[in-house]
């Protein structure tokens, strides 16, 4: 493999994992408050589709955007009325929003545009087109630095560079604000919290409000920005993947960072290398497409028990009389 092949495989794990580390930190936030959320994945995929669908309808991928965050965050707050104010069962609340998802968006798709469950393909100013940083195209014809930087670092959407910069942002939120301070006390203790005057109840709100803008971008970015426009179940077990990371990364921002780039690393290989051939065999194209998802598996089963969540996580909060 020469040097501009392996630029290329680590330009589309860049891509690639953009969705799975914006999910990642969504569920973040959420977890890190105390409320366990698996319904990232009917929550991106509810944005894919309206944004998809208003940035078809009116020609603005800007107003997709805002669509998709809508619709997720719509999501979000009946993942927050069920499991907070209702203090229902948190995964259940979770499925039934991925249910919900899967099966409104078909509908609601076949509905407005009868193309099969699809929206039309999205062209020019209903996509988020790649933005080229500057100087990257006099570097282009450095050795190793011109590539890397015209190829790598710059030509991605807007929406790339956010994610990662989403990285630095929640680490400093959580661990150097008092917000953060409050929101990690909760998910540990919200009893403590209770007591020195601050709402619980507000707090896993809000926790659960950034998750739903998070995943909305994640959404809205595989939509109009990784591909082209909506089809059936396009986020094809991303909401689950991300949070595997996130247990493999214990809930730490840059550990997540690591943990996202490792999943989309693999599914770029996969993308890319259909058949590798190994000398005694060759590798079939359905062992590269499913590791990403045996990954999953490993780690959920390899470090579901070393990783400690958050000690109040999943446990809805009664206050004391």
């Amino acid at each position: 493999m020469d040097f501009l092949s392996i630029i290329q495989v680590l330009d589309s794990t860049v891509r690639l994992a953009t969705p799975l580390l914006l999910a990642c930190l969504a569920g973040l936030f959420s977890e890190r408050a105390g409320i366990f959320d698996i319904g990232l994945e009917g929550k991106m995929l509810a944005a894919a589709f309206f944004s998809a669908a208003i940035a078809a309808m009116t020609g603005s991928v800007w107003l997709g955007l805002l669509a998709g965050i809508a619709a997720s965050l719509v999501l979000s707050g009946i993942h927050g009325l069920a499991s907070i104010t209702f203090r229902g069962n948190q995964l259940i609340s979770g499925v039934a929003i991925n249910f919900l998802a899967a099966g409104l968006t078909v509908l609601i798709a076949q509905d407005w545009f009868s193309q099969g469950g699809r929206t039309p393909s999205l062209t020019d100013s209903g996509r988020f087109n790649p933005i080229e940083l500057p100087f990257a195209e006099a570097l282009s014809g450095v050795p190793y630095l011109g590539p890397l930087y015209s190829e790598l670092i710059s030509g991605h959407s807007i929406l790339v560079y956010v994610a990662f910069a989403m990285v630095p942002l929640t680490w400093w939120l959580l661990y150097r604000t008092r917000f953060g301070l409050r929101l990690r006390a909760v998910g540990e203790n919200p009893a403590a919290v209770d007591t020195a005057g601050v709402s619980v109840i507000g707090l896993r709100f809000a926790a659960v409000a950034i998750c739903g803008v998070l995943c909305g971008i994640a959404g809205a970015y595989l939509a109009t920005g990784l591909q082209a426009g909506f089809v059936k179940d396009m986020t094809a077990g991303r909401g689950f993947i991300a949070l595997a990371a996130l247990i493999f990364a214990k809930w730490r921002p840059w550990y997540a960072l690591s943990a996202c780039l490792l999943f989309g690393f693999l599914q770029a290989i996969a993308l890319r290398y259909q058949n590798i051939d190994l000398g005694a065999f060759t590798v079939p194209v359905q062992f590269m497409d499913a590791l990403p998802y045996i990954l999953t598996v490993v780690i959920l089963a390899g470090f579901v028990g070393k990783a400690i969540p958050p000690r109040a996580g999943g446990e809805p909060y009664v206050k004391e009389r």
